[in-house]
């Protein structure tokens, strides 16, 4: 999932769960509730195993540069 796209979701959520409340509730403030709780979130998601696509991304990378290297190390 994009960081933006989790970002997106959380908000949309907390948006709907206080829905009746939202018209009471300047709107900004359920923005700074979501920039809040979601580090937060990524940080149960995280330990549960998953992560950003950005950060499985980045890993990947990682990965691939060390096979890599590997292999020029072993021909040599």
């Amino acid at each position: 999932m994009k960081d933006k796209d989790l970002t997106e979701a959380l908000k949309n959520i907390i948006e709907k769960e206080f829905k009746n409340f939202s018209k009471l509730i300047p709107k900004d403030i359920l923005e700074n509730v979501s920039n809040n709780i979601s580090p937060q979130i990524e940080k149960f998601i995280e330990k549960n195993g998953y992560v950003k696509k950005s950060k499985y991304q980045n890993l990947e990378r990682i990965l691939n540069d060390l096979e890599k290297r590997i292999k020029e190390l072993e021909k040599k």
